[in-house]
């Protein structure tokens, strides 16, 4: 059954019920209640209606939706999340917007220069807390992919010292072929097609800062990057971090892309063929280029402090041990707000993105309570801020948990499920990095649904949401998206809503779904919640996953 949004739920399948009775354990998948579309409804017309202004932090969308979210977790009868006996977690923001940016300037040593042109050519920004930023003939070193990693015998520096350097390095992990077919990523290098944590973009600006690089250009390829260079020009507005008392000063000054053709430009410019040195970075026994240029830039920042908040309700677990121990269930209740104009409209409503995943908490939670449900361990629901900032309110969360630390043994996210079409397959993000991975598999099979790995491993969204601050924190986790078999009609529709709808003001309540998956993908949840609540052995991460190192000290 398909249908719009603004004639029933996107989340009808989020679950309701009016059985009182308290069952002894986990509810049977028979007994599982039947489905109330109305308060559905309610949440998801509410969240992404107009009047609340695409929800972005810091707006009246912000203040209208923590109110939502706090009267509907105390309707559900869970207990304030924050041991001050409050329902939200602070989360101090500061938002930084760059005027005035100046060309990228790059000076060969014989003093010829070369303009890039901001936003065109090359895109920038700085996370310094500070009025002014100004990179000031930085020498220029090609570091390949920016990677350093011990475990896979990887070093792209080689020992060269690039404090105070500007480092050139390639988007996603090193591109090793295989020998018997240059076609094809070898697999046993750098997961091959799946992109990793060295792949991630974040990952670059931040370990370039831990060695001290005072700038850091990420060349830009569409291809292996996953997104074309218009994504990237889209950081050209305002950018929030979390406030620290450092105010940052351990970044880079400067974190910015450059097109593919610029590069190829700039590498010109030193003498140097671009192709080459993009092939001997693929191998490990690349060493770093200094280029014999300097970059030059300068720009001003605004700022402005927010005072944004997770939202965090708990229901308490039963069992005289267990309850001390947490499983968090968390989604992130931010949007983009009001933003470019796109056919007339500029709202960003984030009705996928991410109202279905906070309206699944909700229902997820009055189930728990009105069902009678008890659960072992205590399951903690946090709305968090800030996700299409950067993670910061899960980052936030994480870091500085409203329970004990030691004592969260898995969270388990929902971001954007897309319930599009008929349900056959879940794709779980995780599904083969800890014991989670047999539990949801587990889950699935109650409502005749399998499971499958991330369609597409080279975009990694295991960590690109919000279950990856928990990630790096030793924490198993998983994500969860409509899965599809290659070829399918399915396929067609997922990349197609990505294509049109996603990041779009048309992310809105007039779009359809189909009700009937959504309410089969929520008792998959609801069953998997319940099962990570009651067993008695805590999720591990699996002995060969690479996230395994997180938890080391746990």
């Amino acid at each position: 059954m398909r249908t719009s949004l603004a004639a029933a739920a996107l989340l009808a399948a989020t679950i309701a019920c009016s059985n009182s009775k308290e069952p002894a354990g986990p509810i049977a998948v028979k007994d599982l209640p039947n489905i109330n579309a109305d308060l559905a409804l309610a949440d998801i017309k509410k969240l992404a209606s107009d009047e609340f202004e695409g929800r972005a932090p810091g707006s009246k969308g912000e203040e209208l939706t923590v109110q939502y979210l706090t009267e509907q977790f105390k309707a559900a009868g869970l207990e304030p999340g924050n041991p001050d006996g409050t329902w939200t977690q602070a989360v101090p923001l500061v938002g930084i917007s760059a005027t005035d940016v100046s060309p990228l300037v790059v000076t060969s040593k014989s003093g010829k220069t070369r303009s890039f042109k901001f936003h065109d050519d090359f895109v920038g920004w700085s996370r310094r807390v500070q009025d002014q930023i100004s990179l000031d003939k930085s020498p220029i070193v090609f570091a390949g992919y920016g990677v350093q990693a011990p475990e896979s015998g990887w070093d792209d520096f080689k020992g060269m010292d690039v404090k105070g350097k500007t480092i050139v390095v390639l988007v996603n992990d090193p591109q090793v072929t295989l020998a018997s077919d240059p076609s094809k990523l070898d697999p046993a290098v750098f997961n091959g097609k799946a992109m990793t944590y060295y792949g991630r973009w974040t990952y670059k600006f931040d370990h370039a800062a831990e060695l001290g690089a005072a700038g850091v250009i990420i060349v830009h390829d569409t291809a292996t990057a996953g997104y074309p260079f218009t994504v990237v020009q889209g950081k050209t507005g305002e950018l929030f971090n979390l406030v620290a008392p450092n105010k940052n000063a351990d970044k880079a000054l400067l974190e910015s892309w450059i097109t593919t053709d610029g590069a190829r430009e700039m590498f010109k410019m030193a003498g140097l063929d671009f192709d080459k040195e993009k092939a001997r970075a693929a191998t490990k026994a690349f060493t770093p280029v200094d280029m014999n240029m300097s970059a030059s830039l300068k720009f001003t920042q605004k700022m402005r402090t927010v005072n944004s908040r997770n939202v965090v309700a708990k229901l308490p677990g039963a069992d005289p041990k267990l309850k001390d121990e947490y499983v968090i269930f968390s989604a992130h209740w931010d949007h983009f707000g009001i933003g470019q104009p796109v056919n007339g409209d500029n709202i960003y409503n984030g009705a996928m993105d991410d109202a279905s995943g906070i309206a699944s908490l909700i229902e997820t939670a009055r189930l728990l309570k009105t069902s009678g449900v008890k659960t072992k361990r205590s399951v903690v629901f946090v709305a968090v801020t800030a996700e299409e900032k950067g993670l910061l309110g899960s980052r936030y969360f994480a870091a500085r948990p409203t329970v004990p630390f030691k004592q969260i043994v898995a969270d388990l996210n929902l971001d954007m499920f897309l319930p599009l079409y008929a349900l056959k397959v879940i794709e779980v993000q995780g599904l083969a990095e800890s014991s989670l991975g047999d539990t949801v598999r587990e889950a699935a099979k109650t409502q005749g649904v399998d499971v499958q790995i991330d369609r597409e491993p080279e975009q990694n969204r295991f960590i690109r949401s919000d279950q990856y601050s928990f990630i790096r924190k030793g924490i198993p986790s998983l994500a969860f998206k409509f899965g599809y078999e290659f070829g399918s009609p399915e396929e067609t529709i997922r990349r197609n809503w990505v294509r049109d709808v996603y990041h779009k003001p048309n992310d809105d309540t007039k779009q359809t779904v189909n009700l009937e998956a959504a309410a089969t993908f929520d008792r998959v949840i609801m069953t998997l919640l319940q099962r990570v609540a009651n067993d008695t052995k805590r999720p591990t991460w699996n002995a060969d996953s690479f996230f395994k190192r997180f938890a080391a000290g746990r």
